[in-house]
């Protein structure tokens, strides 16, 4: 291939790359990678002296696609050159001093405050025009409302989820492939909402990092109290209430022991960082430098040099979600990269594992991006001699090859593979159904790829697999002796219970419990119900009755449930309770004291007759939340409404608790 043509070529794939990572805040190829392009690039630039006017070493970054009202920046802001080797930094630094902090890896902001409020907040966008966010902004953790300074600022800064909160917020979502993929995606979509309430829930932090002093004269800045340094910048910016990025002065001779230290602190730090960032503390020396076309002269940014180690590919294990994608894993010998011990890599996609040429026995260099992430960088033998799985490993079905915007996967096509039924089976397992203790959905995953689980039923026959489960990491004898007695427990269930563990589409508990009772708890009679005997039920419309009618009409759903009923016996419900609360509908919010949880409190209210939903409406008869004074949404709809707002205390006297 021509140099021009090749030029042109990466141009194009690392456009693409930033597209992505830009407007969609998807990443579809490593930093490694994107780096190693970029680099080929600059390199054939200098080499044949063309730089095309779409060359992304001219252009900092795609302007963003939302709805959110854009706006200029008072001042251009340019990505930063960057480095991998620690000498670099020291000949850039010179006999200046310099400071070393942490490059965050978030999205980055700008602040605006005038009277000591905070007026405007804008991303960064394509650096000359962002996106406003100034009622997100306002509810970032740590921003502050209100500064002592009351004259106009500027500051920039990354707003960042620390890893504490995203794998929380991801423990929090029951399917894995509902879970966030990373912080900084997160972290972008969290910051961009239309709905501040959604943004003020991610707990986003901001830490500032430069203070956009060219928007002041020097009469303000004497005023301000700060001087011309960075580091008085960052303390001034503390005092008005602001947290900074972690820094530290450095000279020539102090630098690499820094780089050093930040580096052994990554594995424990909380805040995400894809690097380093050294400027010189001097502003006025550095801004008498200027500016590349791109680059500001005064900062330079520092990427860690991925550790590599070579190891030998010993499997390419093809793992089926829920969506029918089948994503492949590399599977290689041990080795230690950061001070662990790494043996698996996700592969992402056929393409990538296409263009890596990969073949068992190969020998691969293997990284952790960012020093946290395993990923697959080179394969140097490349004898190309893997077969894509013809067949789903979950259900051995047929599978297909599909191209989504140039990227193909192999995916499994049988909707009734067992891999995609990871949600039924959760839905099965769950408190309010079977309530069976000891099945997440990890555990169910490794469960049906190993082939333990193909249908509901086969779960009351998981002691076929005793001496497999009792060896499986994570388990154990204790492990698997706590979930036969749940399996056990779980064959005596309530029939209402049950028909909801079934996921018939709009079928909730309460709705189960009116048509158990409305049919006597007569199961034979409830499957062959007709649709107008279903819409008698006060609350069952036509909606429900339909997918109620459809569910015990579909053979294969008939099967399943069959095998169940050979496993289960159902209890008998007792409905002596006084009903009074019938007719009544109640909405629960905030956390309980009197009963053991919602879900508790909820079963009481259903037992005595009435019905509980999620939201306010006119339909509402009653909410019920421990802080009556709140002004939560749902007090302020129920006091739009003039609903009455309960407390618990309040409650027990109305439905004469006992």
């Amino acid at each position: 291939m021509k140099k021009q043509d090749r030029l042109k070529e990466l141009v194009s794939i690392l456009n693409e790359a930033s597209k992505a990572y830009y407007q969609k805040d998807t990443e579809i190829m490593s930093n490694l990678e994107y780096d190693k392009l970029y680099d080929e690039l600059v390199a054939l630039e200098q080499e044949t002296g063309i730089v095309l006017a779409n060359s992304p070493t001219v252009h900092v970054g795609y302007e963003v696609l939302s709805e959110l009202e854009k706006q200029e920046h008072p001042s251009p802001m340019l990505s930063l050159d960057k480095t991998k080797d620690v000498g670099t930094l020291v000949s850039w630094l010179g006999s200046h001093e310099g400071v070393l902090s942490w490059k965050l890896d978030g999205l980055t902001v700008v602040l605006i405050y005038e009277n000591g409020e905070l007026k405007n907040a804008v991303t960064r966008g394509n650096g000359e025009i962002g996106e406003v966010i100034t009622n997100n902004a306002r509810t970032f953790v740590n921003v502050p409302k209100k500064i002592p300074y009351m004259g106009k600022l500027v500051l920039r800064g990354e707003a960042v989820i620390k890893y504490s909160d995203f794998n929380r917020m991801n423990g929090e979502i029951a399917e894995a492939e509902d879970r966030y993929k990373n912080p900084r995606n997160l972290c972008s979509g969290s910051v961009r909402q239309l709905n501040n309430e959604i943004t003020a829930k991610r707990h986003v932090y901001f830490y500032a990092f430069a203070l956009v002093a060219d928007v002041l004269d020097e009469t303000q800045i004497k005023e301000a109290g700060f001087d011309n340094t960075m580091t008085g910048r960052f303390a001034w910016l503390k005092d008005q209430g602001f947290d900074v990025v972690e820094h530290f002065v450095v000279r020539k001779d102090t630098l690499e022991q820094r780089v050093m230290d930040f580096a052994a602190r990554i594995p424990d730090n909380d805040i995400p960082s894809d690097g380093l960032v050294l400027s010189y503390n001097d502003i006025v020396y550095g801004k008498s430098l200027g500016t590349t076309a791109k680059f500001p002269r005064d900062s330079i940014a520092f990427k860690w040099a991925d550790e590599q180690a070579e190891t030998t590919l010993t499997e390419v294990e093809w793992s089926p979600s829920r969506t029918g994608l089948i994503n492949p894993v590399a599977v290689f010998e041990p080795v230690e990269l950061e001070g662990t011990t790494v043996t698996r890599a996700s592969l992402h996609n056929v393409s990538i594992l296409r263009a890596l040429e990969l073949g068992l026995g190969d020998k691969i260099t293997v990284y952790k991006a960012n020093m946290i992430i395993p990923q697959v960088a080179d394969n140097l033998t490349r004898s190309s001699n893997l077969t894509i799985p013809a067949r789903c490993p979950a259900c051995g079905k047929p599978t297909t090859l599909q191209d989504v915007n140039g990227v193909q996967s192999l995916y499994c096509m049988n909707p009734l593979c067992s891999a995609k039924q990871i949600k039924g089976f959760s839905h099965f397992v769950s408190r309010n159904a079977m309530n069976i203790d000891g099945l997440s959905d990890a555990t169910l995953e490794k469960f049906i790829s190993m082939g333990f689980l193909k249908d509901l039923a086969d779960i009351f026959h998981l002691d076929r697999h005793e001496e497999a489960i009792v060896n499986m990491e994570g388990f154990g004898r204790k492990s698997y002796d706590n979930l036969m007695k749940s399996i056990d427990a779980a064959r005596r269930v309530a029939m209402a219970k049950f028909i909801y563990s079934l996921g018939i589409s709009g079928i909730g508990l309460a709705n189960a419990k009116v048509i158990v009772a409305h049919f006597g708890q007569d199961f034979h009679k409830i499957m062959e119900a007709d649709e107008e005997e279903l819409i008698a039920i006060d609350g069952i419309g036509e909606v429900l009755a339909k997918a109620f009618c459809d569910f015990f009409a579909d053979p294969e759903r008939m099967r399943i449930v069959k095998e169940l009923l050979e496993e289960i016996t159902f209890e008998q419900e007792d409905n002596d309770s006084e009903q009074t609360l019938e007719g009544k509908v109640f909405v629960i919010t905030g956390s309980v004291e009197q009963f053991a949880n919602r879900n508790a409190l909820k079963d009481y209210i259903e037992k005595l007759g009435g019905k509980v939903t999620g939201s306010v409406s006119k339909n509402t008869d009653y909410l019920i939340n421990n802080d009556v004074m709140s002004n939560s949404t749902k007090n302020k709809r129920a006091r739009e409404l003039d609903i009455p707002i309960l407390s618990e205390t309040d409650f027990m006297k109305l439905a004469d608790y006992r």
